[in-house]
């Protein structure tokens, strides 16, 4: 995955990011959490969101993700967990 800069991060849109900004920093609101501008960074966020965001923003994450890559897979544990995301076959090619 390529390194995002914080000038090309600060450039993305709202819509990019899986959770709204939290407002601080200088630049007021900022951006968001959990960018999802690349196919790539939408599976990190789902893998980062598992690991670090509270049940709601979870879902809030798999939510967006999958309204914008409907061909990433959301893979759940019994418990309802998150594991790690992964394409189907035919999203790979």
């Amino acid at each position: 995955m390529a390194r995002i800069t914080a000038s090309k991060r600060q450039s993305l849109k709202s819509s990019q990011f899986a959770l709204p900004g939290k407002g601080t920093g200088k630049g007021g609101k900022g951006p968001g959490s959990y960018p999802i501008d690349t196919r790539k960074r939408a599976r990190n966020a789902l893998a980062r969101g598992a690991q670090h965001a509270s049940s709601g923003e979870l879902a809030t994450i798999r939510r967006k993700v999958h309204a914008k890559y409907p061909g990433i897979k959301i893979a759940q544990k019994m418990d309802g967990g998150a594991v790690a995301p992964r394409l189907d076959r035919a999203a790979r090619r």
